[in-house]
């Protein structure tokens, strides 16, 4: 069992940064690949970043590349997602998930979920 908490939301201009931490429950944090996902008003969830268990690979959407970092200290049982450059469509509630698959990008292959924290991008 994992329980993950995330942190780090809140307002920003566009053009802005913000770091996003996940905190995780349990000593089998670094047997997980990480993702982070996000729910804009009105839309689906969808997948921004996801990441290895050792931390050695990332993998992005399509959409965030460039602009986005995910990272994970397993020592410290977090995972993060540093935002640059960040634009008003990147407003969403914002979700860190734990997978057993290696570069999972979609909802269903996350096993635990996060409560989630809300990004506002102001244009």
């Amino acid at each position: 069992q994992v329980q993950l908490v995330e942190s780090g939301g809140g307002l920003v201009q566009a053009g802005g940064s913000l770091r996003l931490s996940c905190a995780a429950s349990g000593r089998t944090f670094s047997s997980y690949a990480m993702g982070w996902f996000r729910q804009a008003p009105g839309k689906e969830r969808e997948f921004v970043a996801a990441i290895t268990w050792s931390g050695s690979i990332p993998y992005y959407a399509d959409s965030v590349k460039g602009r986005i970092i995910i990272s994970r200290d397993n020592a410290k049982n977090t995972v993060y997602l540093q935002m640059n450059s960040l634009k008003p469509e990147d407003t969403a509630v914002y979700y860190c998930a734990a997978a057993d698959f290696i570069g999972a990008k979609m909802e269903r292959q996350y096993k635990y979920w996060g409560q989630g924290t809300q990004v506002t991008v102001s244009s």
